[in-house]
């Protein structure tokens, strides 16, 4: 499958890891091309067994991603914004479900649409001066692709609350005491401390990791007595997998693994 170098979301492949870099200026704002765009590129990634994992930043200095272009529901007809629900909602899980490890690089701001791109990330760093917000129900809206959940999950109830309903920006270096991003960096920096976090992930059994990041995620739909019992069926799952051997193997002749992915 072939990318648009130019288009609104840049795709580079370096070793593993695959660089995705919303393009659409000044902002970077969504729209409906470039979320279906996203969603057919993470499925192409999936099917790259060489792919481990992926990062994800704004294209600029000044934002990751100022969300969904507001123009797009000016009319205030109820079919576009059904339509736009499911796209924006079909888009951000399919990068939550992405098989391997996906990075959440902010460069700068990263309001409604733009913090919930990283919302679906598995992993968040950010730049000093980044600032983030789900700023929707200032216009008489609320975040439909998985902010009210993935916010919540990550800050709890009370900051989320703070976050979507009283408008609150938070700074990076409240959103890593909150739990909201993992590190914070220097300006500039986050491309390359989440590349370098990404590159650790070919560290890792490809298919451990896909295996670890369901039972993780099993907590946002499951009860943690039915993630225990999948624990013991994915452990049991993986000796199907050539992974498994290859991982004990190359623990035991103290070589570097060569994973297959399968």
């Amino acid at each position: 499958m072939e990318f648009e170098r130019d288009g609104a979301i840049q795709v580079e492949i370096q070793d593993h890891i695959a660089i995705l870099r919303m393009n659409n200026p000044p902002a970077n704002t969504w729209t409906e091309s470039s979320l279906k765009l996203l969603a057919q590129i993470v499925m192409f990634l999936n099917n790259e067994k060489s792919i481990y994992a992926l990062v994800i930043t704004g294209n600029g200095e000044k934002f990751f991603s100022a969300g969904a272009d507001l123009n797009i529901f000016a009319s205030g007809d109820k079919s576009v914004a059904f339509h736009m629900a499911q796209v924006f909602g079909e888009a951000f899980e399919t990068l939550s479900d992405f098989r391997g490890v996906s990075v959440a690089a902010i460069n700068g701001f990263a309001m409604g649409g733009g913090l919930e791109v990283a919302l679906a990330c598995d992993i968040r760093i950010a730049e000093q001066q980044a600032v983030m917000a789900l700023p929707e129900a200032k216009v008489g809206l609320l975040p439909c692709a998985g902010g009210t959940q993935n916010l919540t999950a990550l800050v709890g109830e009370g900051w989320a609350k703070r976050i979507i309903l009283c408008g609150e920006q938070i700074r990076a270096d409240k959103a890593q005491e909150i739990g909201l991003v993992e590190e914070v960096v220097e300006k500039g920096k986050a491309l390359e401390a989440a590349l370098e976090l990404a590159q650790s992930v070919a560290n890792q059994s490809p298919s451990s990791v896909a295996a670890c990041k369901k039972l993780i995620q099993n907590n946002r739909v499951a009860t943690i007595q039915t993630g225990l019992t999948k624990e013991r069926e994915y452990f049991i799952e993986l000796f199907d997998t050539e992974d498994q051997m290859e991982g004990v193997s190359a623990f035991l002749e103290k070589r570097k693994p060569n994973w297959k992915n399968q």
